[in-house]
């Protein structure tokens, strides 16, 4: 036995449970009062939208409760959490049946009224806030449960149910959403599909791409896309429900969800590491997954300036469970079946890891409000970035080789130009190293456009340099859709022109947002 690691067995005494995962909330605060409007991000309005009058809420009115339909304070839905964007509804509505739904796209849709979707409002690109006056179409009141089917592990749902309340249902039972996120008290499963959420557990769920059976979708026109189909093989036709997943509500607004759900994992362990390089956390996911394999679950690395910045502003009463600081950090979770062999699998990569020298130091959550503790270290890195003013977040994916090159190389940028220490207080990394998927996050006093365009272009040319994607989890809305040639070529943005046009004519859905403008739209 490697004589490290008896530093392995048991976390410090001191390191106390922090809140439960589940309780964290996105913010909903003003970042020192300041607000966003990018020079050349926000395109004008289109002249050929409706702007919304009396004899229309009359109708809408007449479908929906009135308590449905919001008038006033209306804040909170104009504003994504960030505080980063902001549009001009004066109305909400709530509807509460699939029915209700396509009534009232159909209404817009006669009338040219352009449409914001909105879920939990928890996402980082703008997507689900209104650019201008666009009618808000918010989807809290459809939360119910329709079916659950426990020998196929498939729930049917409607899309307004929040994904924390979505997974105590069905945990109760026996099974757990397939995804998993900081957000999880807040996000509805609707918007997480319409985003293509990955989340904290892809390495071992993968995608929703792939665990979603089947959608209820109601297009632009107020048609009804019944297909909530709860089996795993369906060859018949085009899959159609792909399309809406990630579509970000530009072709059609989800109003149900078919999902599968993986059995509750009767074993859970969660470790973390110290390392001195990335490259030794690189080496580190290579032994991981080696001997690791089928149970690997979460593999998510962040940087010391991560940390530090969590400790900083005392998140969830965190804890540093380590004596000294080190420049990486890995945590490492399995979901098994068997604790006894999952214990001994993963002593034995931990052993290899100490001898190998990749390594440093590291602790073993030894119950699950341990678990949660080294977990909160990792899911209080936005909240710390939020805290310490403005944040300009950039969720990319690109090889694992260079994974970490983008932070080293902006810090280096920032520096080239005398912003870093300045007008940008620091750039941190951190993301999930299995599906090369980097959170970059700058940190600044203020959002301004002297900050933004020392950003950008930058990272996105760095990212097309490296053939990477300009949003890997996060989406496009209304801050990507514009640099999206980053990313794709001009033919396969052309081939999405065309999907869009034969879903959404008119472009009422969620426009200004996803794909670049053309001056008709």
């Amino acid at each position: 036995m490697s004589p490290h690691l008896s530093l392995l067995r048991n976390l410090p005494k001191y390191l106390r449970p922090s809140a439960p995962r589940s309780s964290i909330r996105p913010l909903g605060r003003a970042l020192h009062g300041t607000s966003i409007a990018f020079a050349g991000h926000l395109p004008p309005r289109n002249a050929g939208f409706k702007k919304i009058e009396e004899q229309d809420r009359a109708f809408f009115r007449s479908i929906l409760p009135e308590q449905a339909v919001r008038t006033s304070d209306l804040g909170p839905f104009n504003t994504d959490w960030m505080n980063k964007y902001h549009g001009k509804s004066d109305l909400v509505l709530f509807p509460r049946t699939t029915e209700q739904v396509s009534k009232i796209l159909k209404h817009c849709n006669d009338n040219s009224i352009a449409v914001v979707p909105q879920g939990g409002n928890t996402g980082l690109v703008g997507g689900g806030v209104p650019v201008y006056d666009e009618l808000i179409l918010n989807m809290s009141a459809m939360n119910k449960i329709r079916h659950f089917d426990s020998a196929s592990g498939v729930v049917v749902c409607d899309a307004g149910c929040i994904l924390e309340s979505l997974e105590e249902t069905l945990g109760a039972e026996g099974f757990i959403t397939p995804l998993d996120l900081g957000a999880k008290g807040s996000c509805h499963i609707g918007g997480n599909v319409a985003t293509n959420a990955g989340g904290l557990r892809f390495l071992r769920y993968g995608s929703l791409h792939g665990s979603v059976m089947g959608l209820e979708v109601v297009t632009a026109d107020g048609t009804i896309l019944d297909n909530l189909s709860i089996l795993h093989k369906d060859n018949t036709g085009y899959d159609l429900k792909q399309l809406f997943i990630g579509s970000e509500g530009t072709l059609g607004i989800i109003t149900g969800v078919s999902i599968w759900t993986p059995p509750k994992p009767k074993s859970v362990k969660v470790a973390l590491v110290g390392l001195d390089s990335f490259k030794n956390v690189q080496a580190t996911y290579e032994k991981t997954k080696t001997h690791l394999n089928e149970i690997l679950s979460a593999f998510e690395f962040w940087d010391k300036e991560s940390l530090k910045l969590v400790l900083s502003h005392s998140i969830q009463g965190t804890r540093d469970p380590f004596d000294d600081q080190y420049p990486f950090y890995v945590l490492i979770e399995t979901h098994g079946s068997n604790a006894e062999h999952d214990d001994a699998k993963l002593q034995g990569l931990l052993e290899d890891l100490m001898e190998g020298g990749e390594v440093v130091d590291g602790v073993v959550a030894q119950d699950e409000s341990q678990s949660q503790s080294l977990w909160g270290l990792r899911e209080s890195i936005p909240e710390a970035c939020s805290k310490a003013g403005a944040v300009y977040k950039y969720d990319v994916s690109m090889p694992q080789s260079v994974l970490y090159q983008l932070v080293e190389d902006m810090r280096e940028h920032m520096r080239s130009k005398g912003a870093l220490g300045s007008k940008v207080t620091d750039v941190i990394g951190y993301g999930h190293v299995g599906d090369g998927n980097l959170h970059l996050n700058i940190s600044a006093p203020k959002y301004t456009d002297e900050v933004q365009s020392l950003i950008e272009p930058f990272v996105y040319e760095w990212i097309q340099g490296h053939r990477g994607s300009i949003s890997a989890e996060h989406g496009l809305g209304v801050m990507k859709g514009a640099v999206l040639p980053y990313s794709k070529s001009p033919e396969m943005i052309g081939y999405m022109r065309k999907i869009k046009e034969a879903f959404d004519p008119k472009g009422i859905l969620n426009p200004y947002k996803y794909l670049p403008l053309t001056e008709s739209k």
